[in-house]
This record gives C-alpha cells, structure tokens and sequence, in this order.
C-alpha cells in the first residue's frame, strides 16, 4: 500500500495542538469531545471499508477512538515526534511520517480516506485535498473547527486574545459553507454533521468504483 517518494513538498504543515483535548479531565472537553467522536462513528457507522489512511494523524487518539479492529489502518503526519508517539501509544497500528502534498500510497488504493482536524493547518488545503482525492477510492471523511465559532470560544475561556481567539496553527478559518464549498470542489457531499463546535463532512471521489458501498444502496440495489 505504501510507495516511495523522493520529492520533498515545498509546502509545509504547520501543526498547533497546544492542547491535549482527548486526554482532558474538563467535563465540559469531555462533553465536546464525546459529541464529536459520536458523529464521527455514527457517519464511519453508515458505509463500508476495509482500508483506512488517516492523513494529519497526531498522537493516534482518533484512529484509536473510531478505528475499527477489523480494518488495515495507516496513519500519516508530518511531525516525526507526533509518529513516533503514536506507535509507542498505539502498537497495533501503523503509522509513517508523511505529507498532506504527497500521500505515500498509490492512486485509489484506499477506501476510505479520514482527514480531521487537518485542513486548518495547511497553508494549500486545496492542493491537499485533491491528494486526498487522488488515493481514495471511496470515501473522505473531512472535520474542521466550525469558524468564526471557534475562535469566539476561545475568548470566552480567555484564549489567545492577543489572536482574536485564533488557535496557534490555525491559519485556515472556514465556516460550514466554506468547508463545504472545499468539499465539493473534489467530492461529492454524502453527509454533513455538525457536533459543537465542528463541521464534519463525508464525501465520496466523483469517480468512484461502480460498486454500491454505502449500506442503503446495497440495501437498495437487492431489492
């Protein structure tokens, strides 16, 4: 699944999690965090897969929360560090260092492709996400923090004023309707779910495989 890539990107990721929110004792991150992860495997919960890339993959605590047992997993980040604690956290998973630009598996190779809390940090979420596009051969799975939203919350705890409430790293700021508009500039929306404070989108490649892998279609197609 795996190829090899000489070229290094010219664009970098510029990574900003200052804070551990999976890991947090606050009732109140725990609440969000919960909503999040809810949608997260209710949307997972409704199509098919057996292979997984998760592009932007930190520490591991997501493909950990929503990864099922029974799919190949590979997780990708950019930051050395962030891998290495992954695979000391997670050992039964896989995980590479790699770029957003230049995902080191072939073209349509993975069915479905998660990419959270990712496209805020890149300089060209475009350029990204038609690289995303390019493996995938079923489905996407998108989240970013829902803007301005995000930042007002950030205020309200005393965050970052000196930024407007802006998360280090957060160089990206996109509404529900900016991130769908990214969206559908590669994919084709299937889903929108909105956990507060966050847009979570699953799309499909516009020129996906003719097999019916969502559970209704199925469902539909034996009908």
């Amino acid at each position: 699944m795996i190829r090899s890539t000489s070229k290094q990107t010219a664009t970098p990721f510029v990574g900003g999690n200052h804070f551990d929110k999976y890991r947090s004792k606050n009732p109140i991150h725990l609440m969000l965090m919960q909503g999040f992860l809810t949608s997260a495997r209710n949307l997972l919960g409704k199509i098919e897969y057996s292979s997984i890339l998760e592009v932007g993959c930190g520490p591991g605590d997501l493909a950990a929360a929503i990864v099922p047992s029974t799919a190949t997993y590979l997780g990708i980040d950019i930051d050395s560090r962030e891998v290495e604690t992954a695979r000391i956290r997670y050992p039964n998973l896989s995980f590479a260092v790699g770029s957003a630009y230049e995902l080191p598996v072939e073209s349509k190779s993975i069915d479905l492709v998660i990419a959270c809390e990712v496209l805020e940090h890149l300089e060209d979420p475009v350029k990204a996400l038609a690289e995303i596009d390019r493996v995938a051969k079923e489905w996407v799975l998108v989240s970013v923090p829902r803007e301005p939203l995000w930042r007002i919350l950030n205020m309200m705890r005393g965050k970052y004023w000196r930024s407007m409430g802006n998360t280090p790293g957060h160089i990206q700021h996109f509404s529900r309707r900016a991130i769908n508009q990214l969206v559908e500039s590669r994919l084709k929306i299937v889903k929108i779910s909105s956990p507060f404070p966050w847009t979570i989108v699953l799309g499909c490649p516009l020129l996906r495989s003719k097999k019916p892998t969502h559970r209704q279609d199925e469902k539909n197609a034996k009908q």
